[in-house]
């Protein structure tokens, strides 16, 4: 199938996607004054160009050439888009080994990404191999759960930022996994983990009444779903309030459109993962009326 094509249909599907209080369109077009459009990837891992065209899984699939010419049409359509990472940007081919990060943050910086959350693959080649790629990075950096105070990361990463498109205010804050058990202590040092669940609701409850959003997104690199007791992204949306989107990574978990889940108010938000190395992207569509109130659908594209 044609890629235009493919966006085409896969924005249809996501015009019908969703139910409920974030269930697209359940005011009509003429209310909806306002679109916001999110783009993301999560789990990227140095994928700089397509797979082999005879790859088992994904034949000729992702490319940092092909997102790139995606991500201009969808601002042509819309000029009121985010586009955000969840993490786990560095490890997986030769160009990082060679490069350590600089030239996928020169990439994510010419296809004008607005923020990203710090996975812990970030970490591989040291706190201070992350620091030394900042220069290359136009963008920001978003973890509000990692205390890098004692650390040369320290003032060069921010818990929030406010992005303000078309007059809406968009909240955007990151999350990441406990690296205690899968980074080595050498490699993030003095790097202190504090609660996702606690540290979220503080940050949502200043983004809601001290800074006025209007939407609120996590950028979480805590992985979507697991059997055990360990904090995912579906558990973190049942445990807080005022969330509108979750973007997910770590686990590589492909969905083909968001989940639809219920917050500790029985409110519903929207989870998102697009899998990994760069061959799908993820697009949500927020669309708010007059009065405020908004609705939200998404689809994944692929690359």
């Amino acid at each position: 199938m044609k890629r235009r094509t493919f966006l085409k249909r896969t924005a249809a599907a996501g015009a019908i996607a969703g139910t409920g209080g974030l269930g697209l369109l359940s005011f009509t077009t003429e209310k909806a004054v306002k679109r916001i459009t999110i783009l993301h990837t999560n789990d990227v891992h140095s994928h700089i160009e397509p797979f082999e065209k005879d790859h088992a899984q994904y034949p000729g699939m992702g490319g940092a050439a092909r997102r790139y010419s995606l991500i201009q049409e969808i601002r042509k359509e819309n000029p009121n888009t985010l586009l955000l990472d969840a993490g786990d940007i560095f490890q997986g081919t030769p160009y990082f080994n060679f490069y350590g990060g600089e030239l996928e943050f020169k990439l994510m910086s010419k296809m004008k990404y607005d923020a990203a959350t710090i996975g812990n693959h970030d970490f591989d080649n040291g706190i201070e191999g992350l620091y030394a790629q900042l220069p290359h990075a136009d963008f920001k950096f978003l973890s509000a759960n990692y205390n890098f105070s004692n650390t040369i990361m320290d003032g060069q990463v921010q818990p929030y930022h406010v992005f303000i498109k078309d007059g809406v205010r968009i909240g955007v804050f990151g999350l990441g996994i406990e690296l205690q058990g899968l980074v080595s202590k050498d490699l993030y040092k003095e790097t202190i983990y504090l609660d996702p669940v606690e540290i979220a609701q503080q940050t949502v409850e200043k983004l809601k009444n001290e800074e006025n959003c209007d939407l609120i997104i996590c950028l979480s690199h805590l992985g979507y779903n697991y059997r055990h007791e360990k904090i995912s992204d579906m558990k973190l949306a049942s445990l807080t309030r005022d969330i509108d989107l979750i973007i997910g990574g770590h686990t590589h978990t492909f969905l083909p459109k968001p989940t639809i889940t219920q917050n500790l108010d029985g409110k519903n938000v929207l989870v998102n993962q697009v899998g990994w190395a760069g061959v799908n992207l993820g697009r949500i569509d927020f669309f708010l009326d007059a009065s405020g109130r908004k609705n939200g659908s998404g689809a994944t594209i692929v690359v």
